[in-house]
């Protein structure tokens, strides 16, 4: 190996060390304070690294916000895919969208802040003025909730009724609690609804 190759290697080492300590940085910092006050000077400051490579890295605050976002959606994707039911496969439908909303909820109830600054990241910036359901993490959210519901009533439909599921996660009624870290309540609330909509047959078409 060349010179040159063990350069190359250690500067990506290096990004990547940098990478992952600029998302700890932020991540812990939404935790004790609020969106607005997490600025790129204070996550540089706290993972220990220049303000310009933050901007390297991210391109901007909404970049890092959705970045660090996308980090935790993929945590979740993961254990859907491959993990152990019922959140992974293996379950009936009902109980694995049940579970689907229990780690939504903990998602939601952890990173609060992180969410609010997703959210805000997504609505501001100039190059995605798009709507929610164009973002990655909703899409992937609405094709696996749409798809268990069709799994287990394919006579209703599924693709609306999953819009109107992850919808309630944007209301604030639901928002603030589950920022206040009543996630186990609203778990229950999701199961109660869940398993109405398709354990007893109480849309149309039962």
């Amino acid at each position: 190996m060349g010179k040159n190759d063990r350069m190359e290697r250690r500067e990506r080492a290096d990004a990547a060390r940098n990478r992952q300590a600029i998302l700890r940085a932020a991540e812990e910092l939404l935790r004790r304070h609020p969106p607005e006050q997490v600025s790129i000077e204070r996550v540089a400051a706290a993972a220990g690294v220049g303000k310009g490579t933050v901007f390297h890295r991210f391109g901007s605050r909404a970049g890092l916000m959705v970045e660090l976002m996308a980090e935790r959606a993929r945590e979740l994707e993961q254990a859907i895919a491959t993990g152990p039911p019922p959140l992974g496969p293996g379950a009936e439908p009902v109980d694995r969208l049940v579970a689907f909303f229990t780690a939504v909820a903990l998602l939601a109830s952890r990173n609060g802040n992180l969410m609010a600054a997703h959210e805000h990241a997504m609505v501001t910036r100039k190059a995605a003025e798009t709507p929610r359901e164009a973002n990655p993490i909703y899409l992937y959210w609405h094709g696996h909730v749409s798809g268990l519901i069709a799994e287990a009533r394919p006579e209703v439909d599924a693709e609306l009724i999953a819009h109107m599921l992850l919808g309630t996660l944007h209301m604030e009624p639901i928002a603030s609690r589950l920022r206040a870290g009543e996630h186990e309540r609203l778990a229950a609330a999701f199961a109660t609804l869940v398993r109405g909509l398709l354990d007893r047959g109480a849309l149309g078409g039962g």
